[in-house]
Formats: structure tokens, C-alpha cells, sequence
């Protein structure tokens, strides 16, 4: 399960883009906490901290206790946007977490004990990953890390299917469950469009070579 991570914010008392431009220049990012049957509240993250959890991993599935002014709200984030130049932070959507609620999230998905997978060792298989997350309904202390997903005794052939994997108690899937995870596929399957391609650049560099010969050798009867 997600630890629960500390957050510091400062409450905001103006909004609109005038407003949040200003906070940005103080080396912040605009933030609003909303949901749980309460009016929204506009907060600001230090812009160097909130940087760093985006980029960190598993930004959209930690919950947060997030202290404003002496007050504690758990909140997980729905939303961030980015600027489309530079990809620091603009904004952060957070959603008020109750007990005895559930939400979405996307969980991250981890392949262990690939050594361990005959098609992927003494195969030379290559595993070919579908779905990177898997979304779950799940309540928000019951968050997990990742999904592990057990490639022990996989060969050639094998697929992973949703209903394949071991999810927390009390989560159930949001995606159908005869959705393939991941399959392990043959090395020819990469490795022919690998050899079409060096083929086709062998075959170009002889068609120069035999073209930059003839341009000699005219040259040669011309002189």
C-alpha cells in the first residue's frame, strides 16, 4: 500500500490567471483542493517540491495529507497540467479522500522474475507490455504501489490477461478482465523487421557504391 505522504501548502485568497501568475513568479504552483461535499479551496505548492513528485512516479495514486493554515486534508491528485515548453508544473487538481470511499486510480504495472521466465532466459523472447497501468476502483488507504505481475515458468506464447493478476482486498478492476497485460513473443517476431531493415540499408549502400563506380568510370573514358 501507498504510504501517505506529508504535503506543506499555503491557502490562496485570489484566483483567475492574473492571480496565478503571480504566484508562479513567487516560485510556487497554483493548486485547488475540491470534492468531499465541501466548497473548493485554492491553495499554492512550493514549484520545486511539486516538480519533483510528478516526475518522482506514482504522482496520480499517493494520497496526500496536505496542511494548510493548521488544518490536515487528505487529498490525491486527479489532474496537474504542465507547461507545454518547459513541462514544469501550472496547476494541481487534488480530490478530497473520506473513509469508506473509493476511487480510480492508475496503477502502475511491475514485471518480476523475468530470469525465471523460460521464453524471456533461455529463449531470447522479447515481452511485449499492453497495458503499462491498470486502472482500479479501490479505497484510497488501500492504494498499492504496483500491480507485481509473476513471469516465473512464462514461455513463448504465454499471455497475461487481467483476470491473471492478484489485486489488494476490496479493489476491483475498471478495465475488463480478459484484457491482455502482456504477452511474450518470439525473437523472430522483432527480429525479422530488425533484418528487413539492415537489408534494405545494405541494399541502398550497394546501389551508391555501384553508382559512384559508374560516375568513375565515365569519367575515366572521358579523360
Amino acid at each position: 500500500m501507498s504510504a501517505v505522504k506529508p504535503l506543506e501548502a499555503v491557502a490562496r485568497d485570489r484566483v483567475g490567471k492574473g492571480a496565478a501568475r503571480a504566484v508562479r513568479r513567487q516560485g510556487r504552483v497554483p493548486a485547488v483542493i475540491y470534492g468531499g461535499g465541501q466548497s473548493p479551496q485554492s491553495i499554492s505548492l512550493d514549484a520545486n517540491q511539486t516538480n519533483q513528485l510528478i516526475y518522482g512516479g506514482g504522482f496520480l495514486s499517493t494520497v496526500f495529507e496536505i496542511q494548510v493554515e493548521g488544518r490536515k486534508v487528505r487529498a490525491i491528485p486527479r489532474d496537474y497540467q504542465l507547461d507545454p515548453v518547459k513541462d514544469f508544473p501550472l496547476h494541481v487538481d487534488f480530490l478530497r479522500v473520506t473513509a469508506g470511499q473509493t476511487i480510480e486510480v492508475a496503477v502502475p504495472v511491475h514485471f518480476i522474475n523475468e530470469d525465471a521466465a523460460p521464453g524471456l532466459k533461455q529463449k531470447d523472447g522479447t515481452l511485449n507490455i499492453v497495458l503499462h497501468t491498470l486502472p482500479l476502483e479501490v479505497a484510497p488507504e488501500s492504494i498499492p504501489d504496483a500491480i507485481n505481475v509473476d513471469l516465473t515458468g512464462k514461455d513463448i506464447g504465454d499471455v497475461v490477461h487481467v483476470s491473471d493478476l492478484t489485486l489488494p482486498a476490496g479493489a476491483t478492476l475498471a478495465i475488463d478482465a480478459g484484457e491482455t497485460v502482456a504477452t511474450i513473443v518470439p525473437p523472430t517476431v522483432l527480429g525479422a523487421e530488425v533484418e528487413a531493415e539492415e537489408a534494405a540499408v545494405a541494399e541502398a549502400a550497394r546501389a551508391e557504391s555501384a553508382s559512384e563506380a559508374a560516375e568513375e568510370a565515365a569519367k575515366d573514358n572521358e579523360g
